[in-house]
C-alpha cells in the first residue's frame, strides 16, 4: 500500500513539473559550453517516437549535427543566426517518406508517396515529433530554439545534408544547457483562437481586446517606434514578414518540393528555376 501511495504521489510531482515547464517554456539561443551527452540525446529522441504518427509510420527522419564544419554549412540557411553555430547540437527534422517507400518496394508493394498529401502527412508527423522532443527537453532542463527559417530556403539545407528525394526538411531545433533566462513571451487570451461548435469570425472590437495587451507591452511599444511605423501590426507586416518575402520564398518551397517528388509539376505553376 506503500508503494502505491509512492507512486501516485510520484505521477502528480511529474505533472506538476510538465505543467510548470510547459507555462515557464522559453527560447533559448545562447548556451553555455556543456555538451549535451549521446545518452541523453539518444534517450530523449528515443522517446520522442511515441508520439502521434500517421499509420504508425513514422514518416521522419533527424539529422544530428554537432560538428563546426556542418554547422557552417547549415548557417546560410538560416539567415546566420548566431545560435547555430554556437549550439553544441543542431537537430533538422525532416517529413520522411524515402524510407517508407523503399521499404514498401523491398517487400513487393508499390509506393503511392510521391505527392502533395503524402507530403502533409509527412510534415505533420515530423512536426509532431517536434513539439513531442521540446517537451521531454523540458523536462530535463535543456534549452533550445525552434527556427522556423527551415522552410524558407530549403534546398540549401538539402544540399548540405545530402537529403534524397521524398525526404524534406520542415523543423530545426539548436539544443544546448542554457546560459540565458529571458523574459516569458506574450500570448493571445483562449477567447481569441478557441471557437465553440463553429468558427466565430472577428469583428474590429475584438481585434481590439485581443490585441489590447499585446499591443500595450513596452517592448512591442519599443519595437513600433524604431521601426517608424503607426502600428505593431505593420512591423510585421511591412519589416518582418512581407508579402515579397513570402511570394518568393513560396515560389521557392513549391520548386523543392518538386525536385524532392513530392509535387508533381504541372503546367499551371509555370516554369521553375
Amino acid at each position: 500500500m506503500e508503494n502505491i501511495h509512492y507512486l501516485c504521489a510520484r505521477n502528480q510531482n511529474n505533472k506538476a513539473n510538465n505543467m510548470k515547464n510547459l507555462l515557464t517554456r522559453r527560447t533559448i539561443r545562447k548556451y553555455s559550453s556543456q555538451e549535451v551527452s549521446d545518452e541523453l540525446l539518444n534517450r530523449l529522441l528515443t522517446e520522442a517516437s511515441r508520439t502521434q504518427t500517421m499509420g504508425n509510420l513514422q514518416l521522419y527522419s533527424v539529422i544530428v549535427t554537432r560538428s563546426k564544419e556542418m554547422k557552417e554549412q547549415l548557417s546560410p540557411a538560416h539567415f546566420n543566426q548566431p545560435m547555430v553555430k554556437e549550439a553544441p547540437v543542431v537537430l533538422t527534422i525532416c517529413a520522411d517518406f524515402n524510407r517508407t517507400s523503399f521499404w514498401a518496394k523491398c517487400r513487393n508493394a508499390e509506393p503511392g508517396y510521391d505527392n502533395f498529401l503524402s507530403f502533409i502527412n509527412a510534415a505533420t508527423d515530423a512536426l509532431l515529433y517536434t513539439q513531442t522532443l521540446c517537451n521531454l527537453m523540458d523536462e530535463e532542463g535543456l534549452g533550445y530554439c525552434y527556427l522556423g527559417t527551415t522552410v524558407y530556403q530549403p534546398q540549401q539545407i538539402i544540399d548540405a545534408l545530402h537529403l534524397p528525394k521524398l525526404t524534406m526538411p520542415v523543423a530545426t531545433l539548436t539544443v544546448g544547457w542554457p546560459a540565458e533566462e529571458p523574459e516569458l513571451s506574450d500570448r493571445l487570451p483562449l477567447e481569441s483562437f478557441v471557437h465553440q461548435e463553429r468558427y466565430n469570425d472577428y469583428m474590429g472590437k475584438d481585434i481590439d481586446t485581443y490585441y489590447y495587451e499585446k499591443e500595450h507591452l513596452p517592448e512591442n511599444q519599443h519595437f513600433v517606434r524604431i521601426n517608424n511605423k503607426e502600428t505593431l501590426a505593420q512591423v510585421f507586416t511591412d519589416i518582418r514578414y512581407t508579402r515579397k518575402d513570402n511570394e518568393a520564398m513560396s515560389k521557392e518551397l513549391i520548386a523543392t518540393l518538386v525536385r524532392q517528388g513530392f509535387l508533381p509539376y504541372t503546367i499551371e505553376m509555370g516554369p521553375l528555376d
